[in-house]
């Protein structure tokens, strides 16, 4: 983010500048998930930081300067975790499949908050950074499409199979970061979610005589 924006952050410092840039952006995922972007003010955001008004004015010049620098990074992060699976994979759509699962799961895990903020301030923003947002829902379930057709292409799926199923995958990944209290108050662990969701999209997909046993696990 430091780099990227670095027409904008004129803090000349690397590390002093990645230092507090850390600490603003916590700050502000903080605010936007508990009271939303809009609602959240710059004064807000100085005083949950620790920076003044003057410092936050050093890393960007507007709210919306800020919430474009968010969204690159969730969208780019999608892109870097997701569209470069690991060659044993590729080969496999199954196994590509379920592997696009746990990147996914895994990804929104370490960055929850970030995912948080774009999945429920996404109706608030304006019309440029709405369509960013989109965009980012959209790569996400490319992926999974390409996957799919490739999978029905080589007769890995039964017939009749739909092709909503990309579309349908994606509120089951929306799901651990949105609702990501329900799932730590049942003490469900992320290995858990990735299976189970992983064997719900296979029960929907896969010739019966193909699925994998739950008891295995």
């Amino acid at each position: 983010m430091l780099e990227r924006h670095a027409d904008v952050i004129s803090v000349q410092k690397p590390d002093v500048a990645l230092k507090k840039l850390k600490v603003i952006i916590a700050a502000a995922l903080k605010l936007s998930n508990s009271k939303g972007f809009q609602a959240m003010s710059l004064r807000d955001l100085s005083k949950e930081s620790g920076v003044s008004m003057g410092g936050l004015y050093a890393y960007f010049d507007s709210k919306t300067t800020l919430l474009n620098m968010i969204l690159t990074e969730v969208t780019d992060a999608v892109e870097v975790a997701l569209a470069n699976p690991p060659a044993e994979v590729v080969s496999d759509p199954i196994e590509h499949l379920k592997w696009l699962i746990e990147a996914h799961i895994r990804l929104t895990e370490d960055m929850q908050s970030w995912f948080s903020f774009a999945f429920m301030e996404a109706k608030n923003f304006p019309a440029k950074e709405r369509s960013r947002a989109v965009d980012s829902e959209e790569l996400t379930e490319s992926l999974f499409a390409e996957v799919t057709v490739r999978a029905s292409a080589q007769g890995r799926f039964r017939p009749g199979v739909t092709p909503l199923l990309p579309t349908m995958i994606k509120p089951l990944l929306q799901d651990w970061y949105v609702k990501r209290a329900k799932y730590r108050r049942r003490k469900v662990s992320v290995e858990e979610y990735i299976a189970a969701v992983q064997e719900m999209v296979l029960a929907a997909c896969l010739p019966v005589d193909q699925l994998p046993d739950p008891t295995a696990r």
